[in-house]
């Protein structure tokens, strides 16, 4: 029934190509933007790469951006500033970080028991600590925009009149519901509900905002039915996908065999099982074969037992913290890239690889559907034999492999770019400022 309501939305809902943004013609002037987040670094997930890019090009739009971020921060391009915005930082630094200034800080104590307790605090705790700062500093800024930190500080930066707006990628409901599919023990679970128990502010903010935007169509629908929303309060501004930064080179040739997946590695929303376990059958037909892995697998995780029992530790390349500029290089060397995920509120890495020239096989998890089209090879969810169908399909007609990649870069460069984005926003920027001052 939701993909029916879905496709109807989708076939009602214009080509973003062909949507004039009307804040270009009826408000001329530069607003001065904040943009937060509560862990931003690019290889911590979408969100990371969704501030560097939107502010971005919001910047080259003509905006003032600053970005307020925990630890670990953002790659930010130059002309924007960062706002540090420090925690503890324990799922890197670990409990034993802890020092006794720390404790002159009732946040900083929240963040360390909840961490001692299984739990994440990080979003409420940021949006504690992004209050007392803007309080302070931030009422020259005409727009707030919160990136999915869903604290109960954006209701009380609303609240004091705050022009607040907020980005929600997907629900995190979503992830709760496959990691506790993927559970082998009662104890996991209890863990997993624990970690995630922060989905109970998160129920209870996101209704009471005023201003909410998603990425996608899917997204939009997930959200409301999660949080329980009208679809009509949420509105629709795509990701993009910066062109000039992944696109093809020419000059680099492609490593036979080679495939790439850009993936968290033991995050079950991101389906590197599915793809591991195709790899048996695919290395038996393709001796030559190799994963090139973004994302490294924790010591003594799932992912890693997976890889050790299936013997296929001689044919995965695991790379991680590498440059932008890598990254576009790994793509374009790469035969195929393969998006296993079981969900995606967007699903950056399909439109990076496809900006890249490169033909991708995506599973049809989440928002995917909406980002790759036709340009690619579509696989259900959880299915590592049709995984592995695809990838020979592709390896045995150079033809197709040709025409998606082909189709791929000009979907990216028609409808997914990060201008058309950055005016679209602006736009609902403008109707949040005109609404507020009426």
């Amino acid at each position: 029934m939701r993909s029916e309501q879905l496709a109807k939305s989708q076939q009602a809902r214009p080509q973003i190509a062909d949507v004039v943004p009307i804040a270009e013609g009826l408000h001329q002037h530069s607003l001065k933007i904040c943009i937060l987040g509560y862990r931003s670094h690019p290889y911590g997930g979408g969100q990371g790469i969704y501030i560097r890019y939107l502010s971005k090009a919001l910047r080259e739009a003509g905006h003032e951006v600053d970005v307020i971020s925990g630890e670990p921060y953002p790659h930010l391009d130059d002309g924007i500033r960062l706002i540090k915005m420090p925690g503890l930082n324990l799922f890197e630094n670990g409990l034993g970080s802890l020092r006794p200034h720390h404790l002159r800080s009732a946040t900083n104590i929240i963040e360390w028991t909840s961490k001692l307790t299984g739990g994440f605090a990080e979003p409420y705790c940021f949006g504690r600590r992004v209050v007392k700062y803007l309080r302070e500093h931030g009422r020259h800024y005409d727009i707030i925009h919160d990136n999915q930190s869903l604290s109960w500080g954006m209701l009380q930066l609303q609240k004091e009149g705050f022009p607040l707006v907020t980005t929600i990628h997907h629900p995190i409901t979503s992830d709760l519901d496959i990691a506790l599919k993927a559970a082998r023990s009662a104890w996991q679970r209890v863990l997993i509900r624990r970690w995630h128990s922060f989905i109970t502010m998160q129920r209870k903010v996101a209704p009471k905002l005023r201003n909410v935007v998603t990425v996608s169509e899917c997204s939009r629908h997930d959200i409301a039915e999660a949080f329980g929303m009208a679809p009509e309060s949420i509105d629709l501004v795509h990701c993009g996908i910066d062109t000039d930064v992944f696109h093809p080179m020419p000059e680099v040739e492609k490593k036979p065999f080679r495939l790439m997946a850009t993936v968290s590695a033991d995050a079950p929303l991101k389906g590197a099982h599915y793809l591991i376990n195709a790899l048996p059958a695919l290395i038996e037909r393709y001796p030559e074969l190799e994963l090139l892995l973004v994302g490294k697998p924790k010591p003594g995780g799932s992912t890693e037992r997976l890889i050790e029992r299936l013997g296929l530790a001689e044919r995965i390349r695991c790379v991680t913290g590498i440059s932008t500029e890598e990254l576009v290089r790994y793509y374009n060397e790469a035969e195929i890239v393969v998006v296993p995920s079981v969900y995606e509120g967007f699903g950056l890495p399909a439109g990076e690889a496809m900006a890249c020239g490169t033909a991708v096989v995506s599973s049809n998890g989440g928002a995917l559907p909406e980002v790759v089209g036709d340009a690619c090879i579509q696989v259900p969810v959880r299915d590592s034999d049709a995984i592995s169908n695809a990838v020979i399909k592709l390896f045995d007609d150079p033809e197709l492999r040709q025409r998606l990649a082909r189709e791929g870069r000009e979907r990216m460069e028609n409808i997914f770019c990060w201008r058309k984005a950055a005016l679209e926003m602006t736009d609902f920027y403008w109707k949040v400022i005109d609404r507020a001052n009426r």
